[in-house]
């Protein structure tokens, strides 16, 4: 699964989220633009024995309540986001701290994109209304519908 976030355990640590399941770190890198970390992280089920890869994506310029830094950091972020998930049945884990604003503009941008790639036209006040009857409040602020249109 690809986990993407919009806060981190440290590489070559592992966290016990609970006694049954660890998490440890075993690769982490920026990008050139320094906007954000990728780390891959392995989960291991410690009665069952079972792991799972699970890559982790961390976008670090972008205020709670604000608009990323950077256009080009956030639009290298959008695209290292649809490689990794490229070909994936399973859908990603997209959260910032409350999971409706900085969540709610990396999801309109990624929907955009796959639209206009199929030809079809893009109504961004319809997807945020599409995105908030499944969950409320999708992108917080005027300021962060307006970056991301």
């Amino acid at each position: 699964p690809v986990l993407v976030t919009l806060g981190a355990t440290p590489l070559g640590e592992t966290l016990e989220l609970c006694p049954r399941l660890h998490l440890s770190c075993s690769k982490e890198e920026a990008d050139a633009t320094g906007s954000f970390v990728l780390r891959e992280f392995l989960l291991r089920d410690l009665q069952s024995g079972e792991e799972r890869d699970v890559t982790h994506m961390q976008y670090l310029c972008w205020p709670d309540h604000g608009v990323p830094d950077s256009l080009g950091g956030f639009l290298a972020f959008v695209a290292a986001v649809r490689r990794y998930r490229a070909g994936m049945v399973e859908p990603a884990v997209v959260h910032c701290s409350a999971g409706i604003g900085r969540t709610g503009v990396l999801i309109l941008a990624e929907t955009a994109l796959c639209l206009i790639e199929a030809n079809q036209p893009v109504y961004p006040l319809d997807i945020v209304r599409q995105m908030r009857d499944q969950r409320a409040m999708m992108i917080q602020t005027p300021s962060q519908y307006r970056f991301v249109c």
